[in-house]
């Protein structure tokens, strides 16, 4: 990104839209009341329409913002471990978590990239790889790549769904409620499936 990119899109009313967009990206990746794929998606739109934003500085200060959110969270499950087990472990039994310590031992990045994707899976996996008792040093690299993709993802559909309109008070909009959407019926399918495999041992046989 060069220097004349970064001074653009630091120039004129986008000086409050980009804090604005990684303190709200920020907020919602600790506590979890901000729909931070909207504000993405509503940064692209608003980059490619009015070009008061610059879409690459949208990527990575979603990226960034996500990535101190989820550090965050991780370290007060880390600090707080017994508290953290203790969440962790409610209707769980011991052999479970002990499967679930050995998957972050083999597989933790893995399960942190698609913890980030899914809808409702970022904070679960945080707050068990932090009880856990997750390296920092295999958390870091692999909480980047997730939030590096998630941004990514994620203004690619304010993109496409803003670039229908010219309008940019429409395109935002529109983009925030189309992922809105998109994290409503992706919520729906894996709470159906997470039911599904939760009634087939007791409806198989014996």
């Amino acid at each position: 990104m060069s220097p004349a990119v970064l001074a653009d899109g630091w120039s004129g009313t986008s000086a409050i839209g980009y804090p604005a967009l990684f303190g709200g990206v920020l907020l919602g990746s600790v506590i979890p009341i901000v729909p931070t794929g909207a504000l993405v998606g509503a940064a692209a739109a608003v980059a490619i329409t009015s070009g008061e934003l610059s879409l690459p500085l949208v990527v990575v200060l979603s990226a960034v913002g996500a990535l101190v959110g989820d550090l965050i969270t991780f370290g007060v499950a880390r600090i707080g471990s017994d508290a953290a087990v203790r969440w962790v472990s409610r209707g769980q039994h011991p052999e479970r978590l002990e499967a679930a310590r050995h998957r972050f031992t083999e597989r933790g990045w893995l399960l942190v990239v698609v913890g980030r994707l899914l809808p409702a899976g970022r904070v679960p996996v945080l707050l068990a790889a932090g009880a856990l008792r997750y390296p920092w040093a295999r958390l870091t690299p692999a909480a980047a790549v997730a939030c590096l993709l998630w941004a990514v993802v994620y203004a690619a559909l304010g993109v496409a769904t803003g670039g229908l309109f010219d309008d940019p008070l429409i395109a935002p909009l529109l983009a925030a409620v189309v992922v809105l959407l998109v994290g409503a019926v992706s919520s729906l399918v894996s709470t159906l499936l997470r039911r599904r495999r939760e009634r087939l041992p007791a409806g198989g046989p014996r």
